[in-house]
């Protein structure tokens, strides 16, 4: 068996030292920052007012934002969205999507309803224009939410406004 020299020992055993702690100390930053993102996590609602011509344009106006503590229940619905559904899109400084939320078309609505026959029903209506509200997870990066239309070729979005957050 061959001995192994104390100098050549105490050399492996920092080597070792060091790379335990340097894998432990990136690992706790990463742990820390996510840690306080969680601590305080922060709701935004987003109130507008989208309305249709009689071309088939629309055209959104803002009319308020609230920002409050709070967190989200877990959604796992995920929709691509067909013609006419909206894209919202948080962006940060750069323009970047953070995240990204399909939202149906706030102008189509189908009710339900029980004939005089006491069958179930549905109607759907097309609005001119409407109120809504959306309430999303704020992204600490946040700087704007643009909201853009889905357009006939799917492929497409049409930009309709832009809001400052921050």
């Amino acid at each position: 068996m061959k001995k192994v020299k104390p100098k050549n020992t105490a050399l492996l055993i920092i080597v070792l030292i060091c790379a335990i702690v340097n894998s432990c100390a990136s690992k706790q930053n990463s742990i820390q920052k996510s840690a306080i993102e969680e601590t305080n996590p922060k709701l935004i609602f987003l109130n507008y007012k989208i309305s249709e011509d009689s071309k088939g344009n629309k055209n959104i106006q803002f009319i308020n934002k609230v920002i409050t503590d709070g967190k989200l229940k877990n959604n796992t619905t995920t929709d691509d969205g067909t013609f006419g559904d909206l894209i919202c899109n948080q962006l940060d400084k750069n323009s970047n999507v953070l995240q990204s939320v399909t939202i149906k078309n706030p102008l189509v609505k189908t009710f339900e309803y029980i004939d005089d026959s006491k069958q179930f029903k549905t109607k759907t209506v097309a609005l001119k224009d409407v109120e809504f509200s959306l309430k999303l997870k704020l992204e600490p990066d946040t700087k704007h939410v643009i909201i853009n239309e889905i357009t006939q070729s799917l492929n497409e979005i049409k930009p309709l406004i832009k809001t400052k957050i921050y």
